[in-house]
C-alpha cells in the first residue's frame, strides 16, 4: 500500500472513531438528561412525602393532646 492510500485509510479509521465517540457522547447526554429529570421527580416526590408525613405527625400530636385533655376532664 502506498503512503497516500495508507493515509486515507488512517483518516477513514479516525473518522469512524470520531463518529462513534460523537454517538456515545450523544447517548450519554440523553441518559444524563433523563437521569436529571428522574432526580427532579424523586426530589419532588420526597418533598411531597415529607409534607404528608409532617401533616400526619401533627394530626397524631393533636389527637394525643385531645385524648389527654379528655382524660383530665373525666
Amino acid at each position: 500500500m502506498d503512503a497516500p492510500s495508507e493515509a486515507i485509510a488512517q483518516l477513514r479509521a479516525l473518522a469512524a472513531r470520531v463518529e462513534a465517540l460523537a454517538e456515545r457522547c450523544q447517548r450519554l447526554a440523553d441518559e444524563n438528561r433523563s437521569l436529571r429529570q428522574q432526580q427532579e421527580q424523586l426530589f419532588a416526590e420526597r418533598a411531597q412525602l415529607l409534607g404528608k408525613n409532617e401533616q400526619a405527625r401533627s394530626r397524631v400530636e393533636a389527637m394525643i393532646a385531645r385524648l389527654k385533655s379528655l382524660e383530665q376532664h373525666t
